[in-house]
């Protein structure tokens, strides 16, 4: 297999900013063209980036754009966005659900209306991407799912103080684990992706801690292992659940130092990452 993703057509939903548009610009340098499927389509007061912002940053690192404004939990708009992507480009090659919505409030702290926004983002979304997607991955000579979910387990440690979030992003993870026997002999890869250790996004600095902020690592740890995923074979690297750091260094990496916020500051190791 080639190593770059020259030409290739790859649909990014939540890819405004974080690691969505950290892959989409890794992608970019490449010369792919790209789908930027998010809601923001205005400057939010503490979250960087729009989809114009990211198809901007895209051109100029040597790939093609088309912002889209979606709300992935919106049937039409996901089915239309898909089409006219598949129109403007040619097909699509390449589904990253990347779209996640996070609360980790308990079964009695967590509103239904909450409950109900990350199922709908996190489990239905990717569902929904995956089946609107599929019918133009068939046609690919190289098509790829990458789901950005965890392994799965079913230790009672990484249910019990979030039960409803662990199950939106374990139903991700199940997506994952099905549809890569589904679409097998369509030789369509469907993988999922996570990282070891908290990786420094706006919804950590603004919505958690910047201590952890600060603790974390750069978001281009998932995209080049988001890279190194999608540049492989796409028959025979299928129904995996990579962690980005064991990944990298199985294809050679040993400096995860250039990846830390800080240096000299410990990173953080996420959840749902056992060892």
């Amino acid at each position: 297999m080639t190593n770059s993703l020259k030409d290739k057509v790859i649909f990014i939903t939540g890819a405004s900013r974080g690691i969505g548009r950290e892959i989409a610009l890794r992608c970019a340098r490449d010369g792919a063209k790209i789908a930027i499927a998010a809601k923001s389509a205005e400057p939010h007061p503490k979250l960087e980036g729009t989809i114009y912002s990211v198809a901007e940053e895209v051109e100029k690192a040597g790939g093609k754009a088309l912002p889209l404004i979606v709300d992935v939990r919106d049937e039409n708009v996901v089915s239309e966005a898909v089409a006219k992507t598949a129109e403007t480009f040619g097909g699509i090659d390449i589904l990253i659900n990347n779209a996640s919505a996070i609360n980790l409030g308990s079964t009695l702290e967590l509103p239904m209306k909450r409950f109900d926004l990350i199922f709908s983002v996190n489990v239905r979304a990717t569902f929904m991407c995956s089946k609107y997607c599929i019918p133009y991955l068939r046609k690919s000579a190289n098509p790829h799912i990458l789901n950005l979910s965890p392994p799965l387990s079913l230790k009672p440690k990484w249910f019990k103080k979030h039960v409803a979030y662990t199950i939106s992003k374990y139903g991700m993870s199940m997506c994952t684990l099905g549809m890569a026997a589904e679409f097998k002999n369509d030789g369509i890869a469907v993988n999922s992706l996570w990282p070891k250790t908290l990786i420094a996004t706006a919804a950590i600095s603004v919505n958690i801690s910047r201590l952890l902020y600060h603790a974390s690592r750069k978001p281009i740890i998932m995209a080049d292992a988001a890279h190194e995923i999608l540049t492989s074979d796409s028959k025979s690297v299928t129904g995996n659940f990579f962690i980005d750091e064991y990944l990298l260094r199985s294809k050679g990496v040993t400096d995860f130092k250039k990846y830390a916020m800080h240096r000299f500051i410990p990173v953080v190791k996420d959840i749902f990452v056992d060892d």
